[in-house]
């Protein structure tokens, strides 16, 4: 039985969960040393975004899963001689592909888990996750698989754009937009996460010059080719809807998703936040 595990700085659509049969460990979101929440067990988006606005907690920090809470979380959802395909997002960004790849020598000879580092995140991790379950109900074979994440890894290609630099500033864990933060001037910076690392690609004074610009980013990398479209968003869904009619404008998209930016990339950009994630559709 091949299982399929992913974290939770992966943004996937809710019908992805079960029509794909994706687990999702969950990050660990710290208010302070005191207030410490399991995302989605204890803490939903809605409460998150509540406790931020209410000033009433330091602003957030998140942390990996530690390998523990990898081995328990193996447990429970296969059985033993189960193969786990645990796919994360860029280690070069985050520690929790470092706890999989622990947790999996810890349970060899049990369980077949098999750490999978994206070099991505948000959604593109999320395309991967669901291309690896279709080529597994097709009977491609885990080493088949694996070897189709690392060829496209280096294809998917996210932008974002930020509407306020206030959650930047209070987290001050995102060094790509360290030189927007020393301006003083409105200006929407534009971050694009390619090849495991964030950086700040540009910066215009307008949210509309940013859509533009993000689709324009977007058409320079995909061309014509047939991409699949997600549209991320932290608690903007109208702006969101608007990114994805000017991308469908300008990409040839075979299909198209939105879903919610995760509780671990909005704390660190913030509310009206949304962006692309363009996924080779070949």
């Amino acid at each position: 039985m091949l299982r399929i595990v992913t974290d939770g700085a992966v943004d996937i659509p809710a019908e992805w969960y079960q029509e794909y049969d994706i687990q999702r460990i969950p990050i660990n979101v710290h208010f302070g040393e005191e207030k410490t929440f399991i995302q989605d067990v204890e803490l939903s988006m809605d409460e998150f975004y509540k406790l931020v606005d209410s000033k009433s907690l330091p602003h957030p920090k998140t942390s990996q899963p530690s390998p523990h809470q990898f081995v328990e979380f193996y447990k429970k959802i296969a059985q033993p001689g189960d193969t786990i395909l645990s796919i994360h997002i860029t280690s070069k960004l985050s520690g929790t592909y470092a706890s999989a790849v622990a947790a999996a020598e810890e349970l060899k000879g049990t369980y077949n888990v098999i750490p999978v580092d994206t070099l991505g995140g948000s959604m593109g991790t999320a395309f991967m996750c669901r291309s690896a379950r279709q080529m597994a109900r097709a009977g491609k074979s885990v080493e088949e698989i694996v070897k189709f994440i690392e060829s496209v890894r280096g294809k998917t290609l996210i932008i974002l754009t930020l509407d306020t630099l206030e959650y930047a500033r209070r987290s001050g864990r995102v060094g790509a937009l360290r030189s927007a933060l020393a301006s003083a001037l409105n200006l929407k910076p534009i971050a694009m996460l390619k090849d495991g690392l964030v950086d700040m690609v540009d910066r215009v004074r307008t949210r509309k010059a940013a859509f533009e610009r993000v689709v324009e980013l977007a058409k320079e990398h995909a061309g014509d080719q047939p991409v699949y479209l997600g549209i991320v968003h932290a608690r903007d869904l109208a702006s969101a809807q608007v990114l994805m009619e000017q991308a469908k404008k300008s990409l040839n998209v075979k299909e198209a998703w939105l879903t919610d930016l995760s509780i671990s990339l909005a704390i660190n950009f913030g509310p009206g936040t949304v962006g692309l994630v363009l996924y080779p559709s070949e």
